[in-house]
């Protein structure tokens, strides 16, 4: 669902063979295939997962080409940022975060520690990429995460959940001692062909875990699907329209 800010960055960062990407929290790797068939060396890092690093794993491998163990080198580690130290030849250039913050309160605070890590293996000037929601009323998956974060903490009415900020980003490079060069904002669609595609996918984010344990998975799969019900269509088509910001900042 975030390709197209995947290739919004990269587009404006002009990535290719002289990057040396380190993508935190870096998932499944969609985002590190798409760097690498641009020519860019990549690195993820990823703690929260082990099964969607395997997957990262199997789509770096399998989409090299032929005789290669994975595209130029590719690297995936389960732990620490700071695992990822380049052991010889020059540092990253680029670092990108790019699960979405300020839709959920705290979730800044991760991110924050995943960067000051990070900082010391990038070259100085490097370049950083922070993705977070925009707006809650341009995103329409919004209302759907806050029945979920309601779940997960029911002596609250509205759960963790907490609208997105305009500054959200901007506060955390901050933080981490890193200049913002720039911004932008890209429409990011969720779109799935029936209900029953939108719930297991929203459900593999893993966003809704922590309201399966607060509750039970049943519950949690009935309150989704009537969060759902307002975003499908007449032909059974589940679209909810999200607009994602994205901030450019270099290391000190």
């Amino acid at each position: 669902m975030l390709v197209p800010l995947y290739e919004a960055v990269y587009e404006r960062l002009e990535v290719g063979s002289g990057t040396r990407l380190l993508g935190l929290g870096c998932g499944s790797g969609l985002a590190l295939l798409m760097a690498a068939r641009r020519g860019a060396s990549v690195t993820g890092v990823d703690s929260s997962s082990p099964e969607q690093l395997d997957l990262a794993r199997e789509r770096l491998v399998s989409d090299a080409a032929p005789g290669t163990r994975a595209w130029h080198g590719a690297r995936l580690i389960d732990g620490d940022p700071a695992d990822a130290a380049v052991p010889a030849g020059p540092a990253y250039n680029l670092v990108t975060a790019f699960q979405p913050i300020g839709c959920m309160a705290g979730d800044s605070e991760g991110l924050g520690e995943l960067l000051a890590a990070a900082a010391p293996l990038a070259e100085r000037g490097a370049r950083v990429v922070l993705a977070g929601w925009g707006p809650p009323e341009r995103c329409s998956t919004s209302s759907v995460l806050r029945v979920a974060t309601k779940l997960a903490d029911p002596l609250r009415s509205t759960g963790s959940w907490r609208p997105a900020r305009r500054d959200d980003l901007e506060e955390v490079a901050q933080r981490a001692g890193l200049r913002p060069d720039g911004s932008g904002r890209v429409a990011c669609p969720f779109g799935y062909a029936d209900m029953d595609s939108a719930v297991r996918g929203l459900l593999s984010t893993g966003l809704f875990d922590a309201a399966a344990e607060a509750t039970d998975q049943v519950q949690v799969d009935k309150e989704l699907t009537e969060a759902l019900h307002p975003h499908q269509r007449s032909d059974g088509t589940v679209w909810m329209p999200n607009i994602f910001r994205y901030l450019i900042a270099r290391t000190a």
